[in-house]
């Protein structure tokens, strides 16, 4: 049970860094404003409805077609690794685009997601406009809004932070509630389980050794949780990086040109191929921390975090998440963690969700050889 020392102490965080911010930058409340659903009370609303599903009739649908396009994919890899219904993954690395483009992936992955309870790492788009780097942005919401109803917020949340060294995290909600990259999951992982909690951790900039550090902090408040509760990865806990690949065109991404290979068949071919490429030298097969460091170093910029060398938005979100994946598969069952990439696509690549009768869900993107996004989905076990 938590100290009321505590519990005081996390309300004045909530109250002095969630509460000004917008009130102290217009800007801020201007990106509030556009959010689908608004807060209420404790309970989180939701940013982007277009795009994603927001009620259970939408998410029938949606569920119900991206299961059927994932079922060959998935029959595949049954037959390659000799995995059956029971199969289940400890992490991964899932999208967070719209369903419409990126649904086969979502499925393909978090069908085998089973943990009660499920931490999210996710990116932190707009952290530029909060000044937020080198911290961990928790929210303090009691439940997210789900298309099925409230999803409820572990209390796994206060145990890990009151294991934190307080320098390592803040709370905002404001952060939380403008970001999409962990919202965008959480209806798939209600529509497999009903009675699922999350955890929303938003990812900002930060450097390898600031990563690291965190990290490891992170690692060893939740292995102390595990072996006092004796919990079981993939059963009680799972992690989740979300993360969408390349973002790539000449067109569309606020005036920057994100095509290096040209924004032609040619070029789309050889930037899906240095994805694919990414993928599976630094996030499959053994994941060591020198892959991550790896992964990182190819997709940002050492002398300036902010700036991408290949514009995958999960550069931060997914080394922190399997740099405490790694420890906890070492500490916890004294095992290597290992990834499988199970499929890549693209919103030009594939199968596009038929869109009737999702009520106007509509897409927040062009897909074209002049904008698009990759999407990787891997599984960890």
């Amino acid at each position: 049970m938590r100290s009321i020392p505590n519990l005081l102490l996390i309300v004045i965080i909530t109250l002095s860094t969630v509460m000004p911010a917008a009130a102290a930058d217009p800007s801020i409340q201007k990106l509030l404003d556009q959010a689908g659903i608004k807060p209420q009370g404790d309970q989180r609303g939701q940013m982007d409805i277009i795009g994603f599903a927001s009620t259970a009739e939408q998410m029938d649908i949606v569920f119900t077609q991206c299961q059927q396009l994932a079922e060959r994919q998935r029959e595949i890899l049954e037959m390659r690794y000799g995995w059956d219904d029971e199969t289940t993954f400890i992490a991964g690395v899932c999208p967070h685009d719209d369903y419409y483009y990126a649904g086969r992936l979502y499925s393909l992955l978090l069908s085998r997601v089973r943990a009660k309870r499920v931490i999210i790492f996710g990116v932190f788009h707009k952290a530029k406009y909060f000044d937020c780097r080198d911290v961990l942005v928790f929210d303090s919401y009691q439940t997210w809004h789900a298309p099925y109803g409230p999803v409820q917020v572990s209390p796994l949340r206060e145990e890990i932070i009151e294991r934190l060294p307080s320098e390592d995290y803040i709370i905002d909600n404001d952060m939380q509630m403008v970001e999409h990259s962990v919202e965008a999951i959480v209806p798939f992982l209600q529509a497999y389980n009903r009675e699922v909690e999350i955890i929303s951790i938003l990812v900002p900039y930060m450097a390898w050794d600031t990563l690291e550090k965190l990290a490891g902090d992170f690692a060893d408040a939740l292995t102390d949780i595990c072996l006092e509760k004796g919990w079981r990865l993939g059963e009680d806990v799972c992690l989740i990086c979300s993360a969408d690949a390349v973002h790539y065109g000449d067109s569309g991404w606020g005036g920057k040109d994100f095509a290096p290979f040209g924004a032609d068949a040619l070029g789309y071919q050889m930037a899906v191929k240095r994805d694919t490429e990414l993928a599976e030298n630094f996030l499959c097969g053994i994941i060591k921390r020198e892959k991550l460091k790896g992964f990182m170093d190819c997709c940002v910029d050492s002398e300036d975090m902010t700036k991408y060398l290949i514009t995958w938005c999960g550069r931060f979100s997914i080394p922190f998440g399997l740099n405490i994946a790694v420890s906890l598969m070492n500490t916890l069952e004294g095992r290597k963690l290992e990834g499988t990439l199970l499929d890549y696509g693209t919103s030009v690549g594939e199968a596009s969700l038929d869109m009737e009768g999702l009520g106007g869900m509509g897409v927040t993107a062009p897909n074209n050889l002049h904008h698009w996004v990759g999407y990787a989905a891997i599984g960890y076990r």
